[in-house]
């Protein structure tokens, strides 16, 4: 099933008035040159725009968006929310913050809270380094109610991901999902079981090397997903998250009823937003604990850290065509982009406004189970099905035409690489506009504004 966004129009964090809404993008519509970057929710902009989730198949250029920081192994306590800055503030720099955020955190006893007021869109925190492969482990007290989506997710410029999402009315379920550039494959998704993950902290880890993914829970092995059960035989590539990304966390409302019907009932039902929890705590909330992040730390590529920050030298955007690169990852204002990071400077503490921080709806962005697309640009000539034989969970087998099967790079899968000018057919597969599952979600700053 499908589901459509439509965006409410980027509003400011404390701004007065809802603005006109920015202009949209996908793989045949890119951004224009005077609003370059297209960002995560799917619209056009400058600076923040430019910085994480920046979409350069989609944007007015390859270069439009800023490199991204590269890997960092760290382990991040949560003790407070000393380390969390907001969208509004941040321009690049990972020494200044180790997370960026929208929505609402607060500290709590033992973690920091993100929640989720009555008639709001959430939160959703990223971290500001990207992992090129890894590993990642949270410790993590999940929400509660009908309709209420906990995430903690890998999720790329490019739309790969990486999941665990929990839906409120099944606490004994952790839901585990991989998606390769937002293309559509419900089938991809498998349940680990647990106790009650509201009242417990559990540790939740993905080990992501180029050869297969690992779901862990409790240190306990949940699920493998190998990358050689991926092939996809009509596009002639491995559909496997491969590219850089970034470690999200968030709470959101799968249950508002702006959301598509197979979106509520895959949430549990409708959100009460006159619940216990509102009643007693003023939101829902999810309480992250400690995270550690892991770098793969190849000697050469994929999966390298070795320079500054990383970008795409080609609009297929698989892994052979990331750079570890020495290219700065600061702008010097909201004003600037990847082609003019000094614009605007030294002005760079001006005010944002809705043409330079990107904002969206309280629906989660691409694929949600009883949801969809978030474009109606969804044909193409590969798709989540495959030419070869099913392994019974959304992967697929069969001959790997040029492919090296020793080695996971994608320039060795035949058929001619795009050329280095961002073109439509950048991505082989249906477009997932935005990213993934319940969890790159989608914050609404109008929402914000309404508490």
């Amino acid at each position: 099933m499908m589901r459509s966004l439509l965006p409410l129009g980027a509003v400011l964090l404390g701004a007065t008035a809802v603005l006109a809404a920015p202009p949209s993008c996908s793989l045949t519509q890119k951004c224009p040159e005077d609003s370059p970057c297209c960002s995560q929710y799917g619209q056009c902009g400058v600076g923040a725009y430019c910085l994480g989730g920046c979409d350069p198949r989609m944007s007015f250029g390859l270069d439009s968006c800023v490199p991204a920081p590269v890997c960092e192994s760290k382990t991040y306590s949560m003790a407070n929310t000393d380390g969390f800055m907001s969208i509004n503030d941040y321009l690049g720099d990972p020494k200044t913050a180790d997370w960026v955020y929208q929505g609402e955190v607060a500290n709590y006893t033992d973690g920091v809270i993100l929640t989720m007021p009555a008639h709001s869109v959430g939160t959703v925190a990223a971290s500001t380094t990207y992992m090129w492969y890894g590993n990642v482990k949270a410790k993590l007290r999940t929400s509660r109610g009908a309709g209420v989506v906990t995430a903690f997710i890998l999720f790329g410029d490019v739309k790969d991901e990486i999941d665990y999402e929990f839906v409120g009315t099944e606490l004994d379920v952790a839901q585990t999902n991989y998606y390769f550039q937002g293309i559509p494959n419900y089938d991809n998704s498998a349940n680990i079981s647990l106790s009650n993950t509201y009242a417990n902290f559990h540790e939740y880890e993905i080990q992501w090397t180029p050869d297969e993914i690992r779901w862990l829970v409790d240190g306990q092995l949940g699920r493998t997903k190998k990358r050689s059960e991926t092939w996809n035989a009509t596009a002639n590539q491995w559909a496997f998250p491969q590219t850089p990304s970034r470690v999200q966390l968030s709470i959101w409302p799968a249950g508002a009823d702006t959301n598509a019907k197979g979106t509520i009932d895959w949430a549990g039902g409708p959100i009460d937003w006159d619940s216990q929890d509102i009643k007693d705590y003023g939101y829902y909330f999810a309480t992250f604990g400690e995270i550690t992040i892991e770098c793969y730390n190849a000697k050469s590529g994929p999966g390298t850290n070795n320079g500054v920050s990383y970008y795409f030298n080609d609009a297929s955007a698989t892994n052979n065509t990331v750079i570890d690169s020495k290219k700065p990852t600061v702008l010097k204002s909201f004003q600037g982009s990847g082609t003019d990071m000094d614009a605007g400077a030294p002005s760079g503490t001006a005010v944002p406004t809705a043409d330079t921080v990107p904002g969206g709806t309280g629906q989660a962005p691409g694929q949600v189970p009883g949801g969809g697309t978030t474009s109606s640009d969804t044909s193409s000539s590969g798709s989540s099905s495959s030419g070869g034989s099913s392994s019974g969970d959304g992967s697929s087998s069969g001959s790997t035409s040029g492919c090296d099967a020793s080695s996971f790079t994608q320039s060795n899968c035949g058929g001619s690489s795009s050329s280095s000018t961002n073109k439509s057919d950048g991505v082989r597969g249906a477009e997932r506009m935005l990213g993934a599952s319940a969890v790159a979600v989608v914050i609404g700053f109008a929402g914000l504004l309404l508490l």
